[in-house]
């Protein structure tokens, strides 16, 4: 969890759920958009294009890993939360390395036992 610099407030209308505080420092967990922007700002100097990355980028570039790693879609979907299996294709893209390991595999020559 990205947490804040300072102490959540415990009294007012900007009173955080208790779930968005930290029990040990008692600081509050940081918003979307702040984490976001303190993501960004962060890797700008390694972003080709000096923009930095978003979260979302940080998360499908996850999902790209564990695809490479070996997960199956089912689990996939099951860490991204995506609704349908087809939405995961446009982020997971396996490479040419993944592509032939897994036509090697599925070679039915492969499967055959020398007898």
């Amino acid at each position: 969890m990205f947490l804040a610099d300072r102490r959540a407030p415990t009294s007012g209308a900007r009173t955080p759920a208790a779930g968005d505080i930290c029990p040990l420092t008692r600081r509050g967990r940081l918003s979307y958009p702040r984490a976001e922007y303190l993501f960004k700002t962060a890797t700008a100097k390694l972003d080709p294009h000096r923009q930095g990355w978003t979260l979302h980028q940080l998360r499908h570039s996850a999902l790209q890993h564990l695809a490479q790693a070996g997960r199956t879609a089912p689990e996939l979907q099951a860490k991204s939360r995506h609704q349908h299996l087809a939405s995961l294709g446009r982020y997971v893209r396996l490479g040419e390395e993944a592509s032939a390991r897994i036509t090697a595999e599925a070679d039915p020559a492969q499967l055959r036992r020398p007898r």
